[in-house]
């Protein structure tokens, strides 16, 4: 079973891990630090444990009657995909494993930080979707307040 506020726990925990890599990233030596490393594989983490997550919420919308549900059950399953494919992408072009450990392979900086801010805004507008459109639906078909699936 999954709860509103434990969805709402990962989003704010997302937002935060936003937040302060993107101000880490911004300095071009921050980047092959430990720490920064370390925050954004927690970062891809969350997010994708996260998306795990909601994907369990859509057979609710499927399931319904209502057509509008449908219909955003299948732009928020095609959004996800999206976001998935775009961090197998940026993990395959940025990250790699380093002595058992993460770390980050920064050539250009300049099209690292502007990847990553892309990112972490697609990011952010999926959570403020999320919570502005996917989560009162399920509550409205379901009339559940506490568990979304």
């Amino acid at each position: 079973m999954t709860t509103y506020d434990e969805l709402n726990e990962q989003n704010h925990n997302i937002t935060e891990l936003s937040n302060v890599l993107s101000r880490l990233v911004v300095d071009r030596e921050m980047c092959d630090t430990t720490i920064c490393c370390e925050l954004f594989y927690r970062y891809v983490e969350k997010v994708t444990e996260h998306l795990n997550l909601v994907d369990k919420s859509y057979s609710i919308l499927l399931s319904s009657s209502d057509a509008k549900a449908a219909g955003v059950a299948n732009q928020f399953m095609a959004g996800a995909q999206e976001l998935k494919r775009i961090f197998a992408q940026y993990q395959k072009r940025w990250c790699a494993p380093k002595n058992k450990s993460h770390a980050l392979k920064v050539a250009n900086h300049e099209l690292f930080y502007k990847e990553i801010d892309e990112l972490f805004s697609m990011v952010l507008n999926r959570i403020q979707d999320e919570t502005e459109k996917l989560y009162p639906l399920i509550r409205e078909l379901t009339g559940d307040v506490v568990k979304v699936a």
